[in-house]
Formats: structure tokens, sequence, C-alpha cells
């Protein structure tokens, strides 16, 4: 049996694929302690998932301002004396990150005791600790081809994401006269589609077309919209949290979201056709060079978020309901990212680097 630290955290993002792999070595007879924060979505995911964490205090780096960046300057020495000390204790044969601030002090102090990091970069512009320590790796583990070259060659595959199996069961949707828009903007909502949907229901009304909406706002602008909605007179949902989202994408022919790398893996998991509007202050760009590698593919239409309001969402909904061929083919391509195994072959590859 060998012991993995599993590094990264701050987002459910970050978190949620370490989990699935972590459950996977565990499968496989194997131990995974985590290491992380007490204020990011670590320190209520990972003990739920019945697994050790143990915590640093570190911050980020990236838009954070200058009183946030000095004291994560401050924190990142103490940061690393911490995992040193962890690291001896658990003795690990090897570390897995997915980077974000939280994996920072993690891979560091794995680098300066010699123990192979495999890391996993769901992104098509690497994070910044990602970058900083790419040619350091002994794996990684991609999602997007425009990520292998801030890696050494020969040390880097496409794995994809790990995604929950439910969106891979999702069947293919026959299509009829009613157009299932989906949109969210993850837990929290996003202003830029709550606003652009509450914009966009005067058109879809004034023209007739038969749509239906499934809606997630986040708990903010959930009682606002929820009214307007419902004064709409227009067929749907709109809900503050959706519970069952594999549910709520097998009923969707198209799908208006953000680009971060848990959604568009979750398109290509259901082989959905999309509607993406990167978040514009993502750190390095992320979610843009995301949806540009979905766009290239002939997988989604994206719309900045500055060009994104009622009149376009109306107008780009009435493009792709005129072409229903088109609507297939985006799913199609999707699925070219989808990468089922994805949990599977990160714990290959960690015990490789653990043997070795």
């Amino acid at each position: 049996m060998a012991t993995i630290v599993m590094a990264g955290g701050g987002t459910g993002g970050h978190v949620v694929p370490l989990v699935a792999v972590a459950r996977e070595l565990k499968a496989r007879g194997h131990q995974s302690v985590f290491i992380g924060t007490r204020t990011g979505f670590e320190a209520k995911l990972v003990p739920a998932a019945g697994f050790p964490l143990e915590f640093i205090e570190i911050g980020g780096l990236k838009r954070v301002g200058i009183l946030r960046t000095v004291r994560t300057l401050v924190q990142l020495p103490l940061s690393v004396i911490r995992v040193l000390r962890l690291l001896g204790q658990y003795r690990p044969a090897a570390i897995f990150s997915l980077g974000g601030y939280a994996a920072g002090p993690v891979v560091l102090g794995g680098l300066l005791k010699g123990i192979p990091v495999v890391v996993m970069e769901p992104n098509a512009m690497p994070g910044l600790t990602n970058r900083q320590i790419g040619r350091f790796v002994s794996r990684a583990l991609l999602s997007f081809s425009e990520a292998t070259r801030f890696f050494p060659p020969g040390k880097s595959e496409i794995t994809g994401l790990p995604v929950r199996p439910e969106f891979f069961a999702i069947p293919l949707k026959p299509r009829d006269a009613k157009l299932v828009i989906l949109i969210t903007g993850g837990s929290q909502g996003s202003r830029t589609l709550n606003e652009a949907a509450r914009a966009s229901w005067q058109y879809f009304r004034e023209a007739g077309v038969p749509v239906r909406f499934i809606h997630q706002t986040g708990s903010a602008s959930y009682e606002v919209l929820a009214k307007k909605f419902a004064e709409s007179g227009l067929e749907g949902q709109v809900l503050a949290f959706i519970d069952d989202m594999p549910a709520a994408f097998a009923q969707a022919d198209v799908v208006l979201c953000r680009a971060g790398a848990g959604t568009v893996a979750e398109l290509a998991a259901a082989g959905k056709p999309s509607i993406l509007v990167p978040l514009p202050h993502a750190a390095d760009q992320h979610q843009l060079r995301n949806a540009e590698a979905f766009e290239k593919a002939g997988a989604t239409v994206l719309v900045l978020d500055k060009d994104m309001d009622g009149g376009r969402l109306f107008e780009e909904i009435g493009k792709l309901r005129a072409r229903p061929d088109q609507l297939k083919r985006m799913g199609e391509r999707a699925r070219f990212f989808a990468h089922p195994d994805a949990a599977r072959r990160a714990a290959d590859v960690l015990e490789g680097a653990a043997a070795h």
C-alpha cells in the first residue's frame, strides 16, 4: 500500500476531481492524505468523503491586491515548513496536484524532498502553480492539447478531468418543436448570464418562439428573477440551485454557461452543445482559452462577457434553433473532449510514479 498526498483546493472544481482519484486509489488499496486550507471547499468536501485532511495557511497571488499578496508571501515559507513536516510524517510515495494556491507549498515541499509529483491540469491555459513547476513534474495529465507546451516533451498526456459517471450516461436527446435552454453560472450564479436571460424573455415572448428555460440563478438573484420569470408567461423553471445537474443536462438541447474546467468537462461527457461565456476576470484568461478550444473544435458558440445581453442570447438561440444539424454536430464534437476513464488513468500514473 502506498500513501499519496493530494494537493489542491479553494474551489469545488479543484477538490472534486481529487476526491474522485482518491476513491479510485482507495479501491486499489492505497491511502490518500489531503493538504489544503480551512477556508477552501476542501474543508467541507474532503472530510465528508472520508479522507484525512491536514491544513496549511496560504492565500492566492493572482488578482488579490497588494495586501493579500504581501500576506501570502509571508505565509509561503511557513507553509512550506509545515508541509515538509507533514511529508516527513506521512512519507508519501507520490504527490498528486490539481494546482491552485493551496497546492503551491505542497508541490514545492515535495520537490525539495525528491518526491515524484504528478499534476492534473484541466485548463487549456495552466494555472500559475503548474506553469512554474511544469519542467520538474514526473507526469502531467491534461484536458487540452494546448497545454502541452508548458510541460517537458514526453511527460504529458491527455486524460481529461474526472467527471461524475451520470454525465456520461445521459442519452442522446431527440429534438422536438420546443427548444430547452439550460442556463447556469455555477452554484453562485452569474450576474451576466442572469441579466441576459431576464432581458431575453421579452424577445422570446413577443416572437412566440417555442422554448423552455431551466435556469440556475444562485441564491442572491433567485427571488427577483423567479418573480420576473413568473410574470413573463414563458415555460420553464427558475431555481436558486439545481441539485441534480445531470438530470437538467438530460433535458437540455443547449446549455448557456461559463467555461470553467469542470463545466466544459461536463459538457463533453454529456455531449451537449453550448453557448460559452467565459468569466472575463478568470486567472490568466483560462476560461477564454477553454472556450476557444471548444469553439475551434466546433463544439460551442463563444460569446464574450461584454457582448452577452438579452438581444444576443435571443439571436444565438434563434440561429441554433434554425439549424438542428449544427446543434447535433456541436454535441458530437463536444464528446471529442470526453474521457470517461480519467480517474482510473490518473490512479495508474500515480501507482507508476510511486513504484519508481
